[in-house]
């Protein structure tokens, strides 16, 4: 390989990185979004794309998010690589939280009533998945909650991702058109070494 560790990394050290990201998650933000910012379709595509895929994300359905994103954005003239970076929402540390969230929303849709009882004995349903024994208490609520709570968030990363789109690249063009035009960075930069 190119790029080698001289010293192999100990077990307890890859494992560590497999739970946490050797230089943060922030920078593993900065890198997807800028693979996000620059993929060459329209801010329409792009971010139709990514909302999908964050809706997907928030459906009961794990296992399926990429599929349902692909069907979604294809239908919506969405770009189908941002539509699978936008099921990345759901992760093993936001499952838990989406999940939680979209039952007790749709719940909440269905009864009316945050206080009303949670299904007893949700392994053992799960364990012989009796299709009509998990549709009423745990599927429905769940279908429900994230219907109305992937929307909206699906929403939000439409209209701030479009924003944020369209301002890139506004940014971009300017860059380069005044490079192209003689006005660039390391000319400014040189002019003012020489003058001082």
């Amino acid at each position: 390989m190119l790029f080698q560790r001289r010293k192999p990394a100990s077990l307890g050290e890859r494992l560590r990185t497999y739970l946490w990201p050797r230089r943060s998650f922030s920078r593993s933000m900065r890198y997807m979004s800028k693979r996000i910012m620059r993929i060459t379709a329209s801010p329409h595509a792009i971010a139709a794309g990514l909302a999908v895929g964050v809706f997907s994300a928030f459906t009961p359905f794990f296992g399926f998010h990429i599929i349902i994103a692909i069907v979604l954005a294809y239908i919506f003239a969405g770009n189908i690589a941002a539509a699978a970076l936008g099921t990345t929402v759901a992760n093993p540390l936001t499952i838990p939280v989406i999940w939680g969230a979209t039952f007790e929303f749709g719940r909440f849709m269905l009864t009316g009533d945050l206080s009303a009882d949670r299904p007893a004995h949700l392994g053992r349903m799960l364990s012989h998945f009796d299709f009509h024994d998990v549709w009423g208490p745990v599927l429905k609520p769940m279908l429900f909650g994230s219907t109305v709570l992937g929307l909206i968030f699906a929403l939000v990363v439409y209209v701030v991702t479009r924003w944020a789109i369209t301002a890139f690249r506004r940014k971009r063009l300017e860059r380069l058109t005044g490079r192209s035009s003689g006005k660039s960075d390391a000319g400014v930069l040189k002019s003012e070494v020489s003058s001082a």
